[in-house]
């Protein structure tokens, strides 16, 4: 594994793309889910990512915890856009295949999920999540993620069907 920086952790990578942070913001912004839900980009760097994501009552499971399928989301993302770091100008990035582990109830006044590239490849990147519930200022670990990113060359600029 490479050396890590000074911050938290992450792994020095050498970007493929050396307009990477333009073209990972650009991937983030155009998820109308982020958007919907509130979460946003508090750190990016090559072969890292943390998306934040305040408590709102309406993402919420009937126990008043954040819907497991908002925390996955948020690792899910937090994973591509690390991924994304690292790509190429020509490609897109896209999840494929995911394990997420619930360590504790999603409670508290925020939530972080800080993706982290494990091991980048040139079609396929390891990377994971932990996911953080803040309450007080104290972080408390909810959840652990694992996936497999895939680029996608020549897709850069994928469209959905809708388009």
């Amino acid at each position: 594994m490479p050396g890590t920086s000074s911050r938290e952790g992450i792994a020095r990578f050498e970007p493929r793309n050396p307009a990477w942070e333009k073209k990972s913001r650009e991937i983030f912004e155009r998820q109308s889910f982020m958007r919907m839900i509130g979460a946003r980009i508090v750190l990016l760097a090559p072969g890292a990512c943390d998306i934040e994501l305040p408590y709102r009552d309406d993402l919420c499971q009937q126990n008043v915890y954040l819907h497991g399928g908002v925390v996955t989301s948020i690792a899910d993302t937090s994973c591509g856009i690390a991924s994304s770091t690292l790509m190429s100008a020509q490609a897109g990035v896209l999840s494929v295949e995911f394990k997420y582990n619930m360590m504790a109830a999603a409670a508290g006044e925020r939530f972080i999920a800080r993706g982290r590239v494990i091991r980048p490849g040139r079609t396929l990147t390891v990377a994971e999540s932990a996911v953080f519930a803040v309450k007080d200022g104290t972080e408390t670990e909810i959840g652990r993620m694992l996936a497999t990113m895939m680029f996608l060359e020549g897709k850069g600029e994928m469209q959905g069907a809708a388009t």
